[in-house]
């Protein structure tokens, strides 16, 4: 009995270590998550409970296909901005990062000092790191244009006009997350054998058909977290635009999660049923372009 009673109890051990996570992800994630989905179905009164009424999908058809509904403006927009982001930053964040790892991957004199460097700026706030880019990217006391102008080139407007609005927000972004890539390229880097390389090399390989043959199918599983993690990310941009550049110029750079803030929680008359609305089309985008990449790279590798 007391031996049957010692073998439940180390079956169970492991669940009571993964509790408190289980605990604070269903607080703060499942239970939210369903409970935004509810939300969206109502004409949602923040203040006045009693007045909140159940409207089943007309959130999601201003916002989809309701052209005379300014929150299609507003989604639609908003969308296509985020897109642009993700279309811009994850190819950056991915094979930029890729690039240094396999740089520092050869151990060059002094590698650990530069693996430190690039991974400092993951360290800073988003509004530690729009302040130190705002200050390099100003048009007329900006160091950038100011080291440019050295060289016979006019003040170019980075954070006040397109395309160098675009430029200057993946710039940024790139600088503050390309260490925790690159460390995660790094180690993965160190795992593949280096009998392979020296089988290639014996067979006549070049250094591309190893990198393609070898190293890329070997880094499948980090790059495929890397992707879809850095995707999500991406899409879930906020700070950057809020603080860089305010949407502007004329809300060209105003993403999907500045709309859905302002809307479920800016003045006027705030609308937390279509903001929510928003953002479950959002998840629903983010889910598909998720799986979407896993089994694209899968069948790449």
């Amino acid at each position: 009995m007391q031996h049957s009673a010692v073998s439940k109890l180390k079956k169970s051990l492991p669940l009571w270590f993964i509790a408190p996570h289980l605990i604070i992800f269903a607080i703060f994630f499942i239970i939210p998550f369903f409970y935004g989905i509810v939300i969206s179905l109502y004409n949602w009164n923040m203040f006045f409970p009693d007045m909140r009424e159940f409207i089943g999908f007309d959130n999601f058809n201003s916002i989809l296909f309701d052209q005379d509904s300014i929150y299609y403006k507003y989604f639609w927009n908003g969308l296509k901005n985020t897109l642009t982001f993700v279309a811009i930053s994850v190819p950056l964040l991915v094979s930029i990062p890729m690039l240094f790892a396999l740089l520092i991957n050869v151990e060059p004199k002094g590698y650990k000092v530069f693996r430190g460097i690039f991974f400092m700026p993951s360290l800073l706030s988003i509004s530690t790191l729009v302040l130190i880019w705002r200050w390099v990217l100003n048009t007329n006391v900006g160091i950038l244009n100011l080291t440019l102008s050295e060289f016979g080139f006019e003040n170019i407007p980075w954070l006040a006009d397109q395309p160098y609005a675009w430029f200057s927000l993946a710039m940024m972004t790139v600088w503050w997350t390309i260490g925790a890539n690159m460390i995660i390229f790094t180690a993965a880097l160190k795992e593949i054998p280096t009998s392979l390389y020296e089988a290639a090399e014996v067979a006549g390989a070049n250094i591309f058909q190893k990198f393609l043959h070898i190293t890329i199918p070997s880094l499948k599983n980090p790059l495929i977290y890397i992707t879809i993690m850095t995707t999500l990310a991406s899409f879930n941009v906020f700070g950057q635009p809020q603080l860089a550049t305010g949407g502007g110029p004329t809300e060209t750079t105003k993403v999907l999660m500045m709309y859905i803030r302002e809307i479920a929680f800016g003045g006027g008359r705030p609308n937390p049923g279509i903001a929510t609305a928003m953002a479950v089309c959002l998840g629903v985008i983010m889910i598909t372009i998720s799986i979407a990449q896993s089994k694209i790279i899968k069948r790449l590798g």
